[in-house]
C-alpha cells in the first residue's frame, strides 16, 4: 500500500527531529530521511530513535549526493551509497534515493548504471535514481550529469520523479512516468514553474499538474512511496510551515485514490 511521506528536508532550516514531530503531528505516514548537513541525520541510531519515539516508519533514505553535502560521509561517492544502504537497513527503509553524478565525477559516472544494479543486487533495497535538470542559466543550458539527468534514458531497475525537477526541465511528469513504466518506484511530491530555480512549491501551487500526476499514478497501478519535498523556508512561523506540510498532505490524499 502506497504510503504518503515526509522528507526531512521540507523542514529546513528546522531540524531532522523537528521533521518527525511535524509528521506525527499533521498525520504523514512515514519520514524520507535526507542525510545532510544536520549532524543528526547523519546517525542511525539518532533518526531510529525518532522514528520509535513519534512512530512514524522511514520509508526512505536520500543518500548525500548534492552540491551542499559533498563532503558529508566522506567524498567517495559509492562509500556514501554503501552508508546510506547501510542506515536504509538498520531503520526499516526499502530505497535509497540516489542522484546521478555531476558530470565532474567522471570515474563514478563511467560506472554508475552497473553499480547501481549492483547494489541493489548485493542490498535488496531499491536505489531509485532520481530525475535531474539541465542547469540554465540565460538562454543557455548545461548537461551537468552523468550519464544523464533523465533517468529513462538508462537501464535503471528503479527510479524516482521530483516535479520541481522536471519543471526546470520542462518535461512532462506523465509522459516520464510513462517512459519508466515498473521502474518508477518513488515519487518527490512538489510542484514548480518553468524556469531556472528548483522551487520546490507546495503541490497545487506550481504549473506541473500534480493533480492529474497523482490521478494517472493512481490508476496505473503504482504501489511506491509518495514523498512531500516541498520548500517552506519563507515559513514565518511554526504554525505556517505546519499549514503548508497540511494542504500538501491533504492534496496528495485528495488525488491519489487507488
Amino acid at each position: 500500500m502506497t504510503r504518503i511521506g515526509l522528507s526531512t528536508v521540507s523542514v529546513y532550516p528546522e531540524s531532522t527531529a523537528h521533521a518527525f514531530a511535524y509528521a506525527r503531528s499533521v498525520g504523514y505516514d512515514a519520514v524520507e530521511v535526507m542525510v545532510g548537513v544536520d549532524a543528526l541525520s547523519q546517525q542511525t541510531s539518532a533518526v531510529q530513535q525518532l522514528s520509535d519515539h513519534h512512530g512514524v516508519p522511514i520509508s526512505a533514505v536520500h543518500a548525500p549526493c548534492l552540491l551542499f553535502t559533498q563532503r558529508v560521509w566522506g567524498t567517495d561517492p559509492w562509500g556514501k551509497l554503501e552508508r546510506s544502504a547501510e542506515m536504509a537497513h538498520a531503520v526499516g527503509a526499502g530505497t535509497v534515493v540516489v542522484h546521478p553524478p555531476f558530470r565532474w565525477q567522471r570515474e563514478y559516472a563511467a560506472g554508475f548504471v552497473e553499480g547501481i544494479a549492483k547494489m541493489e543486487a548485493n542490498t535488496g533495497l531499491y536505489f531509485a535514481v532520481e530525475n535531474m535538470y539541465p542547469w540554465r542559466a540565460s538562454k543557455r543550458s548545461m548537461q551537468m550529469y552523468l550519464p544523464h539527468w533523465d533517468p529513462s534514458t538508462e537501464d535503471y531497475a528503479s527510479t524516482t520523479i521530483d516535479l520541481s525537477h522536471a519543471a526546470i526541465a520542462q518535461d512532462d511528469v506523465i509522459e516520464m512516468a510513462r517512459r519508466l513504466g515498473p521502474t518508477l518506484r518513488h515519487i518527490h511530491l512538489t510542484d514548480g514553474t518553468d524556469g531556472a530555480k528548483d522551487q520546490h512549491l507546495v503541490p497545487g501551487r506550481g504549473d506541473m499538474n500534480a493533480a492529474a500526476f497523482l490521478r494517472h499514478l493512481a490508476t496505473s497501478g503504482f504501489d511506491g512511496e509518495i514523498v512531500l519535498e516541498i520548500n517552506t523556508r519563507k515559513a514565518a512561523t511554526k504554525a505556517e510551515r505546519e499549514a503548508d506540510l497540511r494542504e500538501s498532505l491533504e492534496f496528495a490524499r485528495e488525488h491519489f485514490r487507488p
